[in-house]
């Protein structure tokens, strides 16, 4: 029977410690001064392509869809959308200054490891998938009470879910009242309305139609208005509209141009 050969370096070295030398040579191979990645703080030549390349992604225009050049970080992965809403959460809020209830879900791996750093967070990551998270959640059925977070980071999660409409409300229902969240998506600005059709099932046809085998819709921009149905103030945010934190004209940090901020928060009741 062959041997299997084991690497003994990989057996002395810890893990923490090998994957801090990964990172160190990355960093050197893709060293530059062009752009930088806000998550690991590397200064890099070029981001990497990254995405689908499905036609409709392309024809419908959708935005934080298709493939496209710039996109994912070659020191830690990061991708566009994830180093947007970090910047976003240190500069347009004060989620690192005070004490917050935070519920992420289908959290982003390096801004997980960054939100658990910061003490000041109460910090709770959840998924209906995968078991790396600290709780398993159905986000048409939050299995906490009302007024039970402070913020809630939910990024590129709705068009996953059927019953997106369930998912706002159950969203809205746990924020608490002056409580925020951000809601990204992808979004078709051509499009007259969302498009969606439940007699779209099987993988292959959702690739089709939507441009992954786990999407179940094209939003467009009548997001805003079902964001608004269930009860949310909506503030779209264009970060190119105040670039000078941002990544300035030359877009320093590989954002997508095109990407806004669906920023929403729930509004106390009257007394």
């Amino acid at each position: 029977m062959q041997k299997l050969f084991i690497n003994p370096l990989k057996q002395l070295i810890p893990a923490n410690v090998r994957s801090a030398l990964k990172k160190t040579s990355l960093r050197i191979a893709h060293s530059g001064t062009e752009h930088k990645c806000s998550l690991c703080d590397s200064g890099i030549k070029s981001f990497l392509p990254f995405g689908f390349s499905f036609p409709v992604l392309t024809e419908k225009q959708v935005v934080g869809g298709g493939y496209r050049q710039d996109v994912l970080c070659p020191v830690c992965g990061s991708l566009d959308r994830e180093r947007l809403l970090h910047l976003y959460l240190l500069h347009k809020t004060d989620l690192f200054d005070r004490p917050y209830r935070l519920l992420h879900i289908a959290p982003e791996p390096r801004l997980t490891e960054i939100l658990k750093s910061k003490p000041n967070l109460d910090y709770l990551t959840a998924d209906f998938y995968v078991d790396t998270v600290m709780v398993k959640m159905d986000i048409t059925d939050i299995q906490y009470p009302d007024n039970s977070f402070d913020a809630i980071i939910c990024n590129h999660v709705l068009e996953h879910i059927i019953d997106d409409g369930k998912a706002m409300s159950e969203l809205y229902r746990t924020l608490k009242p002056e409580g925020w969240a951000i809601l990204q998506v992808p979004i078709s600005h051509i499009l007259e309305s969302t498009y969606e059709d439940s007699s779209i099932v099987t993988e292959q046809e959702r690739e089709i139609a939507f441009g992954q085998d786990d999407h179940v819709r094209i939003y467009a921009d009548d997001y805003v208005d079902r964001l608004r149905q269930v009860g949310f103030k909506v503030n779209v945010f264009k970060w190119v509209d105040e670039p000078e934190v941002f990544g300035g004209e030359n877009n320093l940090f590989g954002l997508n141009k095109e990407e806004a901020i669906y920023f929403v928060s729930k509004i106390a009741a009257a007394a």
